[in-house]
């Protein structure tokens, strides 16, 4: 999973996919987590900011969930082909800090 802080050509609030990982704007991230968005970038690549991804099958084919971790906070993106945000969730990991 990659941010796109310095990736003008996507929008802030579409998801890309490239065929091989996910390109989550830095401002979805940030704006979350109470973060400035090109301080995203360094705290994903010290494992400050970890991050999964899931396919949807059966009925959620087409479908994928990116989940992001930080200082004890969850946020996961439910995105569909076109890289829609179909559904944001953000909550509470006690215990959890990257």
């Amino acid at each position: 999973m990659t941010t796109s802080s310095s990736r003008p050509t996507t929008t802030p609030d579409v998801i890309t996919f490239d065929g091989n990982r996910f390109l989550v704007p830095a401002e979805l991230i940030a704006t979350s987590f109470d973060l400035a968005p090109a301080d995203v970038p360094d705290l994903m690549r010290h494992g400050t900011i970890t991050s999964r991804s899931e396919t949807g099958v059966e009925e959620d084919a087409g479908r994928w969930r990116i989940t992001f971790f930080y200082n004890g906070r969850t946020l996961r993106f439910t995105v569909d082909a076109q890289g829609d945000v179909l559904k944001r969730t953000l909550f509470d990991t006690p215990g959890r800090t990257a």
